[in-house]
């Protein structure tokens, strides 16, 4: 391979690269682009050959690059060639390279010179290479020829403008040395695009192809046409070197000599040539790499403290040490048993703010859900009414009762005292159930240990089921209670004589004075239905009113609907809704809201349904429980209109209303105290004072605490990590150690190439200089201030552009081979060198 220095760079690249890789992640380490831009035929493809080390790449006279080649070099153990178009297919002859890509570029642009913007992507995987894109571009030229378009002058520079604006390319301007540098349109596009010249290098070919007796010094010494990166020149392989299979390693070889032969170069060698323009590509990207370190340093650094305090922890780890295992299992003991407690009592570290959880749900449960289950059974008018008649009936028998009998109303009232059971044992299984789900919660934090994991939510679990039982013997004991002896000598109870006197409303609704109940939106969905959409709003539900405002502001009110006569019933959930709807209406048959007879509201879940409901139902507003029409028509028979039965159930009914608020006050109040006494508290005694001692006896302490595969994964990964977090550290300490920063050259008067730009073009075709038999003597002025357009004379004229006669003594500083090019010293007055004139050039020649 031809491109040494560069392989003296891929050693501290790959450690880096290495040392991100063990850490999982990429280096993100993005090297600049290099694109070489030039004319036809200025020897652009060799150039770029020179850094890969092969010959891969078409050539021939005129445009033979006629699509832009984007060229990926990859570090690799192996060396081989595959392009995007072939995706998969390894090629490792790289003469087929060549081959397919003259085919390619015929495949889309055709056989006769044509041109495409579209390029071809190549990649070369190879040890000798670093991670780079080369990018190979089709030549600056300005008369069509064969299928070219009018415009191919246009449409090349808009091709090259496409990759050199990049600012992360460097751009090699490749000029000739036998045509006319000051109009180099590779250098003015640079210029164009990097005005300060920071990522412009020109490269100067074909020096052996000069006439005799000429040659660029001054313009390799950046005295002459000067840019501020300099010049750098090459000798390529000619077409006869290429046809006699002269190598990349060959041909270097014969550049050096070419160089220390020359008389005008010799004292420059060591800044000419191939590998000294590596080099300086070399600075470029070491450059680039330690500006990149800082930005990864701090990232690396920042991950080392994050993760320093968990490393400390398993420094010093023992996973077989029985003490460790001991303590470990004591503390997770504690830990869960705390954070189970935190999770009921509401007082943990770790909020859930996304859904009630814990003694948050439970209290739900308790003080939301279990009341609006008694009313969802108790409150069914008609079955009711029909029972306390059917009981008046069957106690008088044959007789007809002139009074209303006790055993009606004890039997009817033991009857609905029995339909608590069921939301009573309800309202157990939904404590058991987020209790459980509570501990599942709690034990999250064992999961490193899968054992001990299962084994504790076994050993909880099961003692919440132990209790279970106990408690719902109990709440069916209370119940039982209730049932065993109807208390009316209770101060709260209304007797025979109040009932009889009572208003027939049968819900009477309690006076808790205009407090606000609940806040919160909902969607109207069945006005919105109408006008075009569902539209949300901020309900605001007091003891006499449901209100609903356009925002939670409470500025803008939209309607205030009074909670007289209004019932709560649910509404069967569309399949194209997402939404759980509920709905008020009026019992007397009224419009609810402007023209609708109901009003359906629509929440996200059903438990906000639940809620809703049960806030509605500590305003008043009941559930419609109603009975089908094949009830009522089927019993209507059985129904007698005695007006003095009436009255006695009338009386029964009002009776029973007494005794049952006093009863259901009393169970919605000893229910939750008995599911917290024999349920909650008891389970969190447990786990303080026993869970420990049935973990240790349960199963082995070295199986309870083996570490789960993740768990020891994780161990691993994170001592691992925090060993390669500083290996990268030290190896950009080391890079930062082993490279030098190279500082830019000054800025040069580089104005030569706007003044170029504005003259009229010339022809594109190789300008051909005349051969001079004998060395022209040096100016005697010392370079002083030069006119605009100097003329011939004995002591005066000036070099042709880019040629000078005869060699000068070496150069004072010619030992730097790293320094920059030299610049010539600037003086305030001096104008910028101008471009000869082609007949002073003939003069020059002539003269003796």
């Amino acid at each position: 391979m031809g491109n040494r220095e560069m392989e003296e760079l891929i050693p501290l690249v790959n450690r880096l690269q290495d040392a991100f890789s063990s850490l999982g992640q990429s280096c993100l380490l993005e090297l600049p682009q290099i694109a070489v831009v030039g004319g036809q035929s200025a020897g652009k493809s060799s150039v770029l050959e020179n850094f890969v080390g092969r010959d891969f790449l078409p050539r021939g006279s005129g445009i033979v690059t006629r699509r832009p080649l984007v060229l990926q070099l990859v570090t690799s153990k192996a060396e081989y060639a595959e392009f995007l178009h072939c995706k998969g297919k390894k090629i490792t002859d790289f003469d087929e390279v060549r081959h397919e890509i003259e085919a390619e570029t015929d495949r889309v642009t055709g056989m006769n010179k044509g041109i495409s913007s579209i390029p071809i992507n190549l990649r070369v995987y190879s040890p000798h290479v670093l991670n780079l894109t080369l990018i190979d571009l089709p030549g600056i030229t300005k008369v069509p020829v064969g299928d070219q378009p009018p415009d191919i002058e246009y449409q090349i520079r808009e091709m090259i403008m496409q990759f050199i604006t990049r600012e992360n390319c460097l751009i090699l301007a490749v000029t000739p040395a036998n045509t006319d540098l000051a109009n180099s349109d590779a250098l003015k596009l640079a210029k164009e695009v990097d005005p300060q010249g920071l990522r412009t290098i020109g490269v100067i070919t074909k020096l052996d192809l000069m006439d005799e007796g000429t040659d660029a010094r001054d313009v390799l010494e950046n005295k002459l046409l000067p840019l501020r990166r300099g010049y750098v020149g090459v000798v390529n392989r000619s077409q006869k070197d290429i046809d006699g299979k002269k190598d990349i390693k060959a041909a270097t070889l014969a550049e050096r000599k070419f160089f220390l032969s020359h008389p005008a170069y010799r004292h420059i060698a060591d800044r000419m040539g191939t590998p000294h323009l590596q080099k300086v590509l070399n600075q470029q990207l070491t450059n680039h790499i330690r500006d990149t370190l800082p930005n990864f340093r701090n990232k690396l650094q920042g991950q080392l403290l994050s993760i320093e305090h968990e490393v400390e922890a398993y420094k010093n780890f023992k996973p077989e040490d029985p003490t460790r295992k001991t303590k470990a299992l004591l503390q997770m003991v504690q830990q869960f048993a705390v954070d189970f407690e935190k999770r009921i009592e509401g007082s943990g570290d770790q909020v859930d703010t996304l859904e009630l959880s814990g003694g948050a749900k439970i209290n739900r449960i308790f003080h939301e859900r279990f009341p609006f289950e008694i009313v969802k059974m108790e409150f069914n008018e008609k079955e009711l009414r029909r029972e306390i008649s059917y009981a008046i009936k069957n106690i008088h028998g044959i007789r007809t009762g002139l009074f209303t009998p006790d055993m009606a109303f004890e039997a009817i009232v033991k009857k609905q005292i029995v339909k608590l059971k069921g939301p009573s044992l309800k309202s157990v299984d939904l404590v058991i159930q987020e209790l459980i789900n509570t501990v599942k919660k709690c034990t999250k934090k064992l999961a490193n240990f899968p054992r001990l994991c299962e084994e504790t939510e076994r050993i909880v679990a099961n003692h919440i089921r132990e209790r279970e039982g106990k408690t719902k013997d109990q709440v069916l004991l209370l119940i039982d209670i209730q049932v065993s002896y109807i208390n009316t000598n209770h101060e709260d109870f209304i007797g025979f004589a109040n009932a009889q006197q009572r208003s027939s409303q049968v819900h009477k609704k309690n006076t808790i004075g205009n407090q606000v109940i609940r806040k919160g939106w909902l969607t109207i969905s069945n006005i919105g239905i109408m006008k075009g959409g569902s539209k949300g709003y901020w309900f605001v539900l007091t003891a006499e009113s449901l209100s609903w405002y356009k925002d939670d502001e409470e500025k803008e009110k939209k309607y205030m609907l009074p909670l007289d006569n209004l019932k709560v019933r649910d509404v069967e959930k569309s399949f194209m809704s997402s939404k759980h709807i509920f709905a008020l209406f009026n019992t007397e048959q009224r419009n609810v809201y402007k023209d609708y007879r109901f009003l359906e509201l629509a929440c996200d879940s059903q438990e906000d349904v639940d809620s809703w409901k049960a806030s509605l139902l500590r305003a008043g507003v009941y559930p419609d429980k109603s009975l089908t029409e094949n009830d009522e028509n089927g019993q209507a028979e059985n129904f007698s209109m005695d007006p003095q039965l009436e009255r006695q159930v009338e009386t029964i009914r009002n009776l029973v209303d007494s005794y049952m608020s006093i009863i259901n006050k009393c169970i919605r109040d000893l229910i939750p105290k008995t599911i917290m006494h024999l349920m909650i508290n008891n389970v969190k005694d447990f786990i303080n004072s026993e869970l420990l001692a049935q973990l240790y006896s349960s199963e082995d302490q070295n199986t309870l605490m083996e570490e789960s595969a993740e768990q020891a994964q994780r161990r691993d990964e994170m001592l691992r990590m925090y060993q390669a977090l500083k290996e990268a550290l030290v190896v950009i300490g080391d890079i930062n150690t082993a490279t030098t920063f190279t500082p830019a050259p000054p800025p040069v008067d580089d104005s030569w190439i706007q003044h170029s730009r504005r003259s009229p073009p010339p022809s594109p075709t190789t300008q051909r200089r005349p051969t001079l038999s004998a060395p022209l003597p040096r100016p005697t002025s010392g370079r002083g201030p030069a006119p605009a357009i100097p003329s011939p004379g004995p002591h005066s004229a000036a070099p042709p552009v880019p040629f000078r006669p005869g060699p000068l003594p070496p150069f004072p500083n010619s030992s730097d081979s790293f320094g920059a090019p030299p610049q010539v010293p600037s003086r305030p007055t001096r104008a910028p060198p101008s471009v000869p004139r082609f007949g002073a050039m003939k003069d020059e020649a002539a003269e003796p």
